[in-house]
């Protein structure tokens, strides 16, 4: 079996593919263009691919009869894969839910800290040589501790924040979700509106959906308290940017996190300017031995598929 892997993976995982199947390292750390995923869909018999890999409609349209059978994605996110056209081409997807649940949300603690004790601005203040000692009043924060928490979108990662918001600090948990959900702390079901406009801290952990693109407008930023922080570790296009830096500039809400970016790995020169805002570049699975795991799980799809076996981990 030929298999493509779109960009070099820890050594561990790149030696168990090798010596399992006709492996071809993709050169290169960006993603896959469509002329490269024409290619790989008409020359390989899987391929896993990641983030940004350009997997649309017009790549199976221009390959009637691949011979992919397999697109095992790197990643638990998979936007960038048209899964219903994939799915006429008789392509299978899959994806590595669970192995990123505890990093993705470590780094939404990590922002929701740094954010909220405005911990990046102060690093570049003593960075800079302009940190003349400490006083009273110096760069006053938000206290997290205790304060109310919406998660929007409670799956495995978005528990994963409630649980060390809640256990952790203190924090009241709210959530919006598409179906009800039995958890072992406390958490108040509301609408979007509602969840919004209780929080003092809105982290943003849905999926990258047609119904999710543009989740956070200036419609539903306006519904946040003033103080609020936005913190967004799901995929950039949740959130329409353009209106993030309108509402930040204009003290709709108070201050940002960012991990993604709606036109990654463009970031905005005017987010890149506000002291109010912490960027991340896309940190949220970024530990080796989370990296590892996710690259044995795409691995383990592979090789169930040249088995014969069920996929482990289908979309």
């Amino acid at each position: 079996m030929k298999l493509m892997i779109s960009r070099r993976l820890p050594e561990s995982v790149m030696a168990e593919a090798a010596a399992r199947f006709d492996l071809t390292d993709r050169a290169g750390d960006g993603p896959m263009s469509h002329d490269e995923c024409v290619a790989a869909l008409r020359d390989y018999d899987a391929v896993i691919p990641t983030l940004g890999d350009a997997f649309r409609a017009a790549a199976f349209a221009a390959v009637p009869a691949p011979r992919c059978k397999l697109l095992a994605n790197f990643g638990v996110g998979y936007n960038h894969i048209d899964a219903r056209a994939a799915a006429g081409a008789g392509v299978a997807v899959t994806n590595t839910p669970g192995a990123v649940t505890d990093a993705t949300a470590d780094i939404a603690l990590t922002l929701i800290l740094m954010t909220a004790r405005r911990a990046g601005e102060g690093e570049r203040l003593v960075r800079a040589g302009d940190w003349h000692g400490w006083h009273p009043t110096q760069m006053l924060g938000m206290h997290v501790t205790g304060k109310t928490v919406a998660i929007i979108g409670m799956g495995r990662i978005g528990q994963a924040i409630a649980r060390r918001c809640h256990f952790g600090f203190g924090c009241r948990i709210v959530h919006v979700s598409r179906s009800p959900k039995t958890l072992d702390f406390p958490a108040e079901a509301m609408t979007l509106e509602a969840a919004l406009g209780a929080a003092d801290v809105v982290v943003l952990a849905v999926p990258a959906t047609a119904e999710t693109h543009h989740l956070m407008k200036a419609e539903t930023l306006a519904a946040m308290q003033a103080h609020a922080i936005l913190v967004n570790i799901a995929r950039g296009d949740v959130v329409d940017e353009a209106a993030l830096i309108s509402a930040l500039k204009s003290g709709t809400i108070a201050a940002a996190g960012l991990d993604v970016y709606e036109f990654e790995p463009q970031v905005p020169d005017a987010l890149k300017m506000m002291e109010n805002v912490t960027l991340l570049p896309h940190l949220g699975t970024a530990a080796l031995e989370v990296r590892k795991a996710m690259g044995r799980m795409a691995l383990a799809n592979v090789i169930a598929m040249a088995d014969g076996a069920p996929l482990p981990n289908p979309v």
